[in-house]
């Protein structure tokens, strides 16, 4: 039987500190935080490999969690401070959102697939209140956050969510098309945003997030 411990750890030493993950207190939520209670039920030996996993029914909806190494960096570039209000979108079972909450932030979890948000209930019980609705419109009774994490690619600027954002606020996704995607950091000052490409990754694109490729009249 795998020691998830000791994966545990081995993912934080081989695939995070190589990986230009520094930020000790996020080594320290990976270190803590079981994965394998957030994957896949059956895929829990699976849960400590460096790449990204199914979640969710096989629908063609393409969910995916994020490959430790991306998630961590994603989290760093956030620089989640003790008491800060976190949106996790696209929360799945809620992995993403027990690290955040390990880094004493205050998380909301937001899963448009009811599935999902169930089961990271179960998973999350009291540590984070998780909302089921569509991932565009955010969770804007809760708002403006510190920071929001977006755990798969989308493919149109997140207007919606950085409006969500108080100033200095950061939001981190996988932003583009397909193999062009990269990891974006935006930081909201006043009315306006800056961004900037931080690293290549690979995630399935949000149904909600994805352009139209059709013709207009």
């Amino acid at each position: 039987m795998l020691d998830h411990a000791q994966a545990r750890q081995l993912m934080v030493d081989c695939q995070l500190r190589t990986f230009d993950v520094n930020d000790v207190a996020v080594l320290d939520a990976f270190a803590t935080v079981p994965r394998e209670r957030f994957v896949q039920p059956g895929t829990e030996d699976f849960a400590y490999i460096d790449r990204t996993l199914r979640i969710g029914a096989d629908d063609g909806g393409g969910r995916a969690m994020p490959a430790p190494m991306v998630l961590a960096r994603m989290i760093q570039a956030l620089k989640i401070r003790p008491g800060a209000r976190v949106l996790d979108v696209a929360a799945g079972y809620g992995y993403g959102t027990a690290l955040l909450s390990e880094l004493d932030a205050r998380v909301v979890a937001l899963e448009c697939q009811a599935d999902l948000a169930q089961a990271a209930r179960e998973r999350l019980g009291q540590t984070a209140k998780v909302i089921h609705g569509p991932l565009r419109e955010g969770a804007a009774a809760q708002s403006p956050y510190d920071a929001i994490l977006v755990q798969g690619r989308i493919e149109t600027r997140p207007q919606g969510l950085l409006d969500q954002l108080r100033t200095d606020g950061r939001l981190v996704c996988l932003f583009g098309p397909d193999r062009s995607a990269k990891v974006t950091l935006f930081v909201r000052a006043g009315d306006a945003f800056g961004s900037r490409p931080l690293f290549d990754a690979n995630l399935p694109a949000l149904r909600d997030f994805t352009t139209s490729h059709g013709f207009t009249f």
